[in-house]
C-alpha cells in the first residue's frame, strides 16, 4: 500500500496532496428492555483525498482504493476552480512513523457472545425492577488503522480503538416520567465493561428514585458540578469558543476570546490535549499528520491558547496544536477538542461544600446547548447542599447562563480530577466523534438554575 499511495503522490509539484486511507472493524449491541434488539458487525475500507491549490481546498472521498492517481488529480481539479485569496498551510517537517498497538483487553478480541452475556447480565438488573417502563443498552466497539501520506514526505501508520457504552432507564408512575442514565467509554480496553453490575442497579434505583423527588425552585443558587457535568460545561461552554476556525471566522469572538484576556481567577486552568495518554481522544497524529500536543487555553485565569489545524494556525500566526480531525475518511479535517479538562486544584470536596447554608449539587448530564457564550445544560441528577452536607434528592435541574460571567464566579476547584468517556462530539455534521473531558469538583456563585 505505502508504494501504491508514494506513485500517485509522486511529482505532484503544482498542489499540497494529502492522502488518507482508513481501516475500520465496528461491533455494535443494542438492549431493549431484557431482549437484544439489534447486533452489527461491520467491516469497510476507504479512504479520501484532500489537495490544496492557491486558495481552494479539493476533496475526494472513496470506498473502492484503485486508481489513487485519478482520484488525485480530480482532487487537484476541483481545488483548481475554486477562485479564493491565497492561503499557506504552517510549517511542519516531514515524519515517518509506524504505529504499534500495546493495548491490553482489547475489545475486537472478545468474542461477540462474551459481549451479549455481560451485556445481558446488565439487561436483566435494568429490567427487573417492576417501576422500569422501559430500559436500554447501547454498545459499540471499533478497531481502525489509518494510514495519513502527504508529498511533503510524511508517511504516518496509526491503530487506534474506541469502545462507547450508555446505559439508560425509564420509569413511571401515572403521568409522571423520570429517566437515568450512564455513559462510559474507553479507548478500547474492555475490561471495564465487565464491571458495571454496580452502575446498571444505580441507573434503575436512580429513575424510581426520581418519581418521588420534588422541583427545586427557580432562581440563583450557589452550585457545586460534579467531575462528569463540569467537564461537559468546559467542553461544550468554553472548548467550542476555543476552536480557532470559529474565532477567526467570527469578528465579535476575535474581540471575545483575545489571548491575554482574564476569564477567572489563578485556580483555573483548562487544558486540552490528544498528548495526555490512554483516553478515547488521545492519539499520536491528527489526521493532518502534526504530532499531537498538550495545550493550555486558561493558564491561572488567563486566555493563553487555542486550538488549531495547520490552515487556522497560518492564519493566526500561531502554532498548530494537532487538533486537526475527522470522523471518518468520508469527511475533511476540521478543527476539534481532543481530551479537555479542568485540571485539579487544592481543595477537597468537603471544603467545597463546607461553607454553602443552601445550594445545589448538580451530577452527570442529559445534554445541553450552546449559543456563541450563552448556555443550557441538562443535569442528570441533583440533591440540596443544606448547611454543608448533601441533603435530599430532587428533580434534575437545569443550569443557564453566560460562560464567561460562569467562570468569573467559579471561585473553587477541587482536588478529585475525574475523566468522563462517554458521549462523543459533534461539529458540522461530523458525529459522534470520540473525545473525552474531565474536571475536579468545582463550585459556582450566582448560577441560574431551572427544572429541567
Amino acid at each position: 500500500m505505502r508504494d501504491v499511495i508514494h506513485e500517485a503522490l509522486k511529482k505532484r509539484t503544482n498542489a499540497h496532496v494529502e492522502i488518507r486511507i482508513e481501516e475500520k472493524t465496528t461491533t455494535s449491541v443494542r438492549f431493549k428492555d431484557r431482549e437484544i434488539e439489534e447486533v452489527s458487525l461491520n467491516t469497510s475500507l476507504g479512504g479520501s483525498i484532500r489537495a490544496l491549490v492557491g486558495g481552494g481546498w479539493g476533496f475526494v472521498s472513496f470506498n473502492d482504493i484503485n486508481n489513487l492517481d485519478k482520484k488525485v488529480d480530480l482532487a487537484i481539479n476541483q481545488a483548481t476552480i475554486i477562485n479564493a485569496e491565497s492561503l499557506r498551510l504552517s510549517d511542519r517537517s516531514p515524519v515517518e512513523h509506524i504505529g504499534v498497538s500495546d493495548l491490553e483487553n482489547d475489545a475486537t478480541a472478545v468474542p461477540l457472545h462474551v459481549k451479549t452475556q455481560v451485556l445481558d447480565e446488565y439487561a436483566e438488573i435494568m429490567g427487573s425492577n417492576s417501576a422500569i417502563q422501559t430500559s436500554s443498552i447501547h454498545y459499540k466497539d471499533a478497531a481502525i488503522t489509518d494510514i495519513f501520506a502527504s508529498n511533503d514526505g510524511t508517511y504516518i501508520e496509526q491503530r487506534k480503538a474506541d469502545l462507547a457504552l450508555r446505559l439508560s432507564a425509564l420509569a413511571r408512575n401515572g403521568g409522571d416520567v423520570q429517566q437515568s442514565g450512564v455513559s462510559l467509554g474507553s479507548n478500547g480496553d474492555f475490561s471495564f465493561v465487565r464491571k458495571l453490575h454496580s452502575d446498571a442497579q444505580a441507573v434503575s434505583d436512580k429513575a424510581v428514585e426520581l418519581l418521588a423527588a420534588k422541583q427545586l425552585p427557580a432562581g440563583e443558587y450557589t452550585v457545586v458540578l460534579d467531575p462528569i457535568l463540569a467537564g461537559v460545561f468546559v467542553h461544550e461552554a468554553f472548548g467550542h469558543l476555543s476552536e480557532a476556525d470559529h474565532v477567526y471566522e467570527n469578528q465579535q469572538l476575535r474581540e471575545i476570546m483575545r489571548l491575554g484576556k482574564k476569564f477567572s481567577g489563578k485556580h483555573l486552568n483548562v487544558v486540552d490535549g490528544a498528548l495526555v495518554p490512554g483516553l478515547r481522544g488521545s492519539y499520536e497524529f491528527d489526521d493532518e499528520g502534526t504530532p499531537s500536543s498538550r495545550t493550555y487555553l486558561i493558564r491561572e485565569g488567563e486566555l493563553v491558547g487555542r486550538l488549531h489545524s495547520r490552515e487556522t494556525a497560518a492564519r493566526m500566526n500561531e502554532k498548530p496544536t494537532g487538533n486537526a480531525r475527522s470522523i471518518s475518511h468520508s469527511f475533511p479535517p476540521i478543527v476539534r477538542m481532543t481530551n479537555t479538562f479542568i485540571e485539579p486544584g487544592s481543595t477537597t470536596f468537603e471544603e467545597l461544600i463546607s461553607g454553602i447554608d443552601y445550594g445545589v449539587y448538580a451530577q452527570n448530564w442529559y445534554g445541553g446547548m450552546t449559543s456563541m457564550e450563552m448556555f443550557t445544560f441538562s443535569a442528570g441528577e441533583a440533591n440540596v447542599i443544606r448547611n454543608g452536607k448533601i441533603e435530599e434528592t430532587v428533580r434534575p435541574v437545569m443550569l443557564s447562563g453566560n460562560v464567561f460571567k460562569t467562570l468569573e464566579h467559579l471561585d473553587c476547584v477541587g482536588n478529585d480530577l475525574a475523566m468522563n468517556q462517554g458521549g462523543g462530539c459533534g461539529k458540522q455534521g461530523q458525529s459522534p466523534l470520540p473525545v473525552s473531558n474531565g474536571s475536579p469538583h468545582i463550585r459556582i456563585q450566582q448560577c441560574l438554575v431551572g427544572g429541567a
